[in-house]
């Protein structure tokens, strides 16, 4: 069984592959006394113990994500986890199809939210989840499970507050 600096180590590695160097960064230099624990818990529960299981590839587990936060009505983590699911691999059109699935279960005003967000985000995005007018950088292999990530980098969350997993 890891420990829990095994279980942050590990965390700290998925998420920054995930989500970025420069979103992580973001949210941990906004880390107050506040949302310490916060921030320890999602790195080493979200991050090291959930995303980094190896049941499912993060291309998946970016399609699970994105239909909760959609049936949820989590407009500010789905933007963030758009660009997630960008960096994991997933296509556009693929992110269309969750999203219009999820209109059949999650109702037609969530998917509709989601449509407009994803408008917003993908109009500042190109298709490997950069920035528009931002070089590329590398990502994630998309088909691997949570393992070992690949170098990170790209886009940013557009609020400090967005650091959930």
């Amino acid at each position: 069984m890891p420990t829990d600096q095994e279980r942050v180590d590990q965390g700290m590695a998925v998420r920054r592959a995930v989500l970025s160097d420069a979103h992580v960064d973001r949210a941990l230099a906004s880390t107050t006394e506040l949302t310490a624990d916060w921030q320890d818990f999602i790195t080493r529960v979200a991050w090291g113990d959930i995303w980094s299981r190896p049941g499912l590839d993060r291309r998946s587990r970016s399609i699970a994500v994105l239909s909760s936060l959609i049936a949820h009505g989590h407009h500010e983590e789905l933007a963030m986890h758009l660009r997630a699911a960008l960096r994991n691999g997933l296509t556009i059109d693929e992110i269309r199809e969750v999203m219009l699935q999820s209109a059949i279960y999650s109702g037609v005003p969530a998917a509709n939210s989601a449509f407009r967000i994803a408008a917003e985000v993908f109009s500042a995005t190109d298709a490997a989840g950069t920035p528009a007018g931002s070089a590329p950088t590398a990502t994630a292999d998309p088909t691997a499970p949570a393992g070992p990530p690949a170098p990170a980098g790209g886009p940013a969350a557009t609020s400090p507050g967005e650091d959930a997993p």
